[in-house]
């Protein structure tokens, strides 16, 4: 049974009050102080992860993972995906050694069912399955098939590290919410390029070193977009946010209601199919995917999920140099200001020419690539400054050295024939 009507689901609320609400909330800013990382992984068979796990054994060991006690919040993805926050961290090494411990806990607990965290930003074998009946993942499921079965993947296969840093400062400078806004759009596609790791789908390769953001990109035509970045910030994401379609309205009894083209705008003028509230609004915020959403805090959503027990660590400690140290973060804007020529008159990201190219190409697009090398050497001149221990420093320059000086992705060191031969294909 869900909560009654408006008198559970909050108070109601006007068009002013949402716009006034969502300038308040959606930027919080002052002096870059925390960080924090969101990570999800695909759970697979530790031996033989082409084969999939049987829905009653993924179950049970969820069981022994929610009895842990742990520093992060877990959560599961429709699909089975397991994801840890961390909490908001006051340095870079907190928040490492904070998460680095939960994923020791949870990889410890998941070993006697025989099954493994996998790093990788989509499942390459197996077709999307939702194993989550919550109505949320019923509704958008549905409200996905709209428009083909690219919903499906993007929430039942696919795996991200999303970082997340402070809006920064009211104030102008490298440090203040506006540059910041900006320059998590531009840099967001060199992060992308360069840690894109999803070039297979249902064993075969697709033609794209992230397949996972290409997932993302055949979504609807509004829910994974940014806002425009030539308009002021809280006003650019007040009106995407109002003007955006409701994927769903929550019912007190019953399937949820699934509206066609009503946006929260019209729903807040029309007071149908029922008054919208404060909860209502918050809830609509849940369902935007944009690569880039403000949720006080920037969380940075691009970078697919990364291999290896450690591989999280790099993306998390680039973004946090490139964000957090003043002399980092100019060095990065003025390396990246250039690709805004990419967007020019076209859509916003992720789909303008800058952002599929880096979905499509990775670091073999050499524009992205000349702007990763840049970025990548000041995040290793940042990272002592930042109190990174010799472990990170050394596990950024390696991925730096194999990687980005190269102009290869992860993907790029994916047994590509190996995944197509162990599906039959």
């Amino acid at each position: 049974m869900h909560p009654p009507d408006t008198g559970d689901f909050g108070r109601p609320i006007s068009e002013d009050d949402a716009e006034d609400l969502l300038r308040c909330i959606c930027f919080k800013t002052g002096p870059p102080r925390t960080l924090g990382v969101e990570l999800e992984w695909l759970v697979h068979e530790r031996e033989r992860p082409e084969i999939r796990v049987a829905p009653d054994r993924l179950e049970a060991a969820f069981d022994d993972v929610r009895a842990l006690t742990l520093n992060s919040a877990l959560t599961f993805e429709p699909g089975g995906q397991l994801e840890l926050s961390s909490q908001p961290a006051a340095s870079l090494m907190e928040c490492i050694d904070s998460t680095a411990a939960d994923l020791d806990t949870v990889r410890e607990a998941l070993r006697p069912a025989g099954l493994t965290l996998n790093g990788l930003g989509l499942d390459p074998w197996h077709p999307p399955r939702r194993v989550l009946q919550e109505p949320r993942y019923a509704a958008m499921e549905s409200y996905f098939d709209r428009s083909g079965p690219f919903g499906r993947s993007m929430m039942c296969s696919s795996a991200s590290i999303q970082v997340c840093v402070d809006a920064g400062e009211e104030e102008p400078g490298p440090l203040g919410h506006g540059r910041r806004w900006r320059l998590a759009h531009l840099v967001g596609a060199v992060l992308l390029a360069a840690f894109a790791n999803s070039p297979v789908m249902q064993g075969r390769p697709t033609g794209w070193r992230s397949t996972r953001q290409a997932v993302w990109n055949m979504l609807d035509p509004v829910r994974p977009m940014a806002p425009p970045l030539d308009t002021e910030p809280r006003s650019a994401w007040t009106a995407h946010a109002l003007d955006a379609p409701v994927m769903c309205v929550r019912m007190p009894e019953g399937p949820w209601t699934l509206p066609d083209g009503l946006t929260f705008r019209n729903w807040l003028r029309s007071g149908a199919p029922r008054t919208a509230t404060v909860e209502d609004l918050r809830y609509h915020l849940t369902t935007l995917f944009p690569p880039v959403r403000p949720r006080g805090h920037l969380e940075l959503r691009m970078i697919d999920a990364q291999p290896g027990e450690d591989g999280w660590m790099v993306p998390l400690a680039v973004t946090a140099a490139l964000f957090d140290d003043p002399e980092a973060a100019e060095t990065a804007y003025r390396a990246v200001k250039p690709l805004a020529e990419y967007t020019g008159g076209s859509p916003a990201a992720p789909r303008n020419p800058l952002w599929v190219a880096a979905a499509r190409h990775g670091l073999a697009d050499q524009e992205l690539h000349a702007a990763a090398m840049t970025c990548f050497a000041a995040a290793l001149e940042a990272l002592e400054r930042l109190g990174a221990s010799t472990p990170v420093r050394d596990a950024v320059a390696d991925f730096n050295e194999r990687h980005v000086l190269r102009g290869r992705s992860p993907a790029d060191d994916l047994r590509i024939p190996s995944m197509v031969k162990d599906l039959g294909t």
